[in-house]
């Protein structure tokens, strides 16, 4: 296993334990000079939240570990490709790369709808690999919606 694979685990864990509050299950890590300084996982049904995706959090959380809105030299690693809010979020916090687990042809916006970490007018751009464990983060998306769709035909 390599050290993306390795690092993508961690967010995969964090991912799980989304799915075990029924939330939808994305993890997300955020590591700095080879350490692990954020881990979060989506609350927005929890929290009653739009703003608690995972990489919200983890921005937040390495914000407050490293004492500053830069988080440059920062490497994110995410199980499913951010929304436009939350690639917002990378570009505003200078996060110099993204691992991505598995693309979101649906909302993504790192290449999937738009790709919004990659904009050539803005002032920073971020770095952006795909489908690091990309079958285990897919599946892992898939199986919920599906255990969702199942739950709601039961309870009609």
């Amino acid at each position: 296993m390599n050290q993306n694979e390795k690092y993508m685990k961690q967010a995969v864990k964090q991912a799980i334990k989304a799915k075990d509050i029924d939330e939808v299950p994305i993890g997300c890590i955020i590591v700095y000079e080879g350490k692990v300084i954020a881990r979060a996982y989506n609350r927005r049904n929890i929290d009653k939240n739009t703003l608690s995706h995972a990489e919200m959090i983890a921005i937040k959380k390495a914000s407050k570990k490293l004492g500053d809105w830069r988080l440059d030299g920062c490497e994110m690693y995410v199980t499913l490709e951010p929304c436009q809010m939350c690639a917002g979020a990378i570009v505003q916090s200078r996060i110099k790369k993204v691992y991505i687990g598995c693309m979101n042809p649906k909302a993504g916006c790192a290449g999937s709808v738009l790709n919004l970490l990659q904009v050539a007018k803005f002032n920073h751009q971020t770095e952006i690999e795909k489908g690091i464990l990309e079958e285990e983060c897919s599946s892992l998306i898939t199986t919920f919606f599906k255990e969702l769709r199942e739950k709601k035909k039961k309870n009609e």
